[in-house]
């Protein structure tokens, strides 16, 4: 016997046949060698463990195999990633940093060549993927798919850059993946048509429902901003071989509480048939991504995980290629360490530059809406005092500043709602996509004073309020650290109580923080060169 060559008795769930009976898996050199029918004491389930079908691993700031060490005891065994947050802080070289220490894990990581880096041309950037380095990408092993193509607009209008990128990754038979909220009707077609065939952006069910008739697999995606299960759920009886599950974007405190275990227990919880769950869990993405991912049948790589009942579904063990790396909440995979690859030029700001000269009385604010990335636009009286707008935390009206990190740049300063703080202010090297400097606060001193907390440490997220000052530093890229994944969640965890002490009600305060320089989720973002209307796709004006 060795340590992957072993035999397990329980119910065996099979996806392949719909259909769960008591039996012995018999596991040799780490893969199923036989599969048994056969009366069984166990009353545990043995089946295929879960996947994540589309993630930013750099979102739970830890890297790859730190990441890979908080998700295993939550049954997850693979994740489809999408590495287009580093990309945008170190190009092609950010990726082949992703590959290389996702190798030091058993955790099955399959990686995205990213489609969109720049995701748009009005924020500064330090990466840049063309069709050359795509290319170059999509021939990797290790890269089995186009990342969310983004730049729907693009594809609508037939861009050659964007179909050229498509056309590599139809060219070498690898799918390309979709990002486009809200289209439903002809230009949903059309956006299919060009190749596309995931979707994890659909807010509505109506929404989904349109995408899955015209062919488009929908990804349910509940991750720790953006939640769109409830909203959602309904089409997996409907289409259950159309469905996935995924986190998007999961911050570590978060992560350690559960992952796609939470996605399969709800839906269970729905009423949803446990087949078709798990059938969405487990099977359809390595089917869609071809990963090299067991499924639980002779044959297979010995990828499974043991859970309690079909209630709760509690993880007791997980195995990966027949070596058990998590058992009863607690991983057994070791820290493996990990270089600090970054792109940092910033200096430290003072609070004089964050002065903001009333123009008119009204301002465009950015409104916040809790567990959405898609924001409002509305037009607020502002405060002035001395001529100058401030930020009115009585009226919950906030000072947004985001701040170019790869040169030194004048802010771009704008003014968001329902942020919640009523004191301090909050500061993030993690923002979407760009990942320059983003901040909210209070007042000027405050937003400063977070800023030059991560200025100081090249990267990091921050809070302060007068000398209340915390800073986690995220030194790899400015947005991941290497430190063991538990001990990054607890600091996480005690950063987002002082978010909350300071007044917010968001159900994740940085998350959100982080996503108010996405502009291309509509419908009214902050660059580091502007404010930015999604829906017309151009700058506007601070001041109406």
């Amino acid at each position: 016997m060795t340590e992957n060559t072993f035999s397990i008795k329980g119910q065996i769930v099979d996806l392949a046949n719909l259909r769960i009976f008591p039996g012995t898996v018999r596991v040799e050199q780490g893969r199923v060698a036989e599969i048994r029918e056969e009366p069984v004491s166990s009353g545990h389930y043995i089946m295929p463990g879960f996947i994540d079908s589309h993630v930013h691993i750099e979102s739970s700031m830890l890297v790859p195999s730190e990441f890979a060490r908080l998700a295993v005891p939550h049954g997850t065994v693979a994740g489809v990633s999408d590495p287009h947050e580093i990309a945008n802080v170190l190009g092609i070289d950010g990726v082949r940093f992703m590959i290389a220490n996702a190798r030091q894990s058993p955790f099955k990581f399959c990686f995205g060549a990213p489609s969109c880096v720049p995701a748009t041309p009005f924020e500064s950037t330090a990466g840049s993927l063309g069709v050359q380095e795509i290319t170059a990408l999509l021939a990797l092993p290790e890269i089995g798919f186009l990342s969310e193509m983004m730049n729907f607009p693009g594809v609508l209008k037939g861009d050659d850059t964007v179909m050229a990128k498509i056309a590599a990754a139809m060219t070498q038979g690898k799918p390309v993946d979709g990002h486009a909220p809200g289209l439903t009707g002809d230009r949903a077609r059309q956006y299919i048509e060009a190749g596309i065939t995931t979707d994890h952006e659909c807010i509505t069910v109506e929404e989904a429902r349109d995408k899955l008739r015209l062919g488009m697999k929908i990804i349910i995606r509940e991750g720790s901003a953006a939640k769109n299960f409830d909203a959602l759920i309904p089409v997996l009886d409907e289409f259950p071989h159309m469905v996935m599950f995924c986190s998007d974007d999961k911050h570590p405190d978060d992560l350690i509480r559960g992952h796609i275990n939470e996605l399969v227990r709800r839906a269970l919880a729905f009423g949803c048939d446990p087949l078709q769950v798990f059938t969405a869990a487990c099977k359809t993405p390595v089917e869609h991504y071809r990963l090299e991912v067991g499924l639980l049948r002779p044959g297979d790589p010995a990828d499974f995980i043991v859970v309690e009942n079909l209630r709760t579904v509690s993880v007791l063990a997980t195995y990966i290629n027949g070596i058990k790396t998590a058992e009863e909440g607690r991983t057994l995979l070791m820290p493996a360490g990990s270089e600090s690859p970054n792109h940092f030029v910033c200096n430290p700001v003072s609070a004089d530059m964050f002065k903001v000269r009333a123009e008119t009385l009204t301002l465009r604010v950015i409104d916040v809406i809790d567990g959405e990335l898609v924001t409002g636009m509305s037009e607020r009286p502002a405060r002035i005092e001395q001529g100058l707008a401030i930020a009115d935390p009585d009226r919950d009206i906030l000072k947004l500043v985001v701040l170019n990190r790869y040169q030194v740049q004048p802010p771009a300063i704008a003014f968001v709602h329902n942020m919640g703080l009523k004191r301090g202010a909050l500061a993030s090297s993690v923002a979407h996509d760009s990942h320059n400097i983003i901040a909210a606060g209070t007042n000027d001193q405050d937003i400063a004073a977070a800023i030059n907390l991560i200025v100081k440490q090249s990267g990091g997220i921050s809070a302060a309020c007068g000398n209340d000052r915390t800073v986690l530093p995220l030194p790899v890229a400015g947005i991941m650290s290497s430190e063991d994944g538990y001990h990054v969640a607890e600091f996480y965890r005690r950063l987002d109580e002082k978010a909350r002490e300071f007044g917010s009600h968001l159900g994740a305060p940085y998350m959100t923080l982080s996503f108010l320089a996405l502009l291309v989720i509509p419908e009214l973002k902050l660059s580091d060169r502007g404010l930015f209307d999604g829906n017309a796709f151009k700058f506007t004006s601070l001041f109406v």
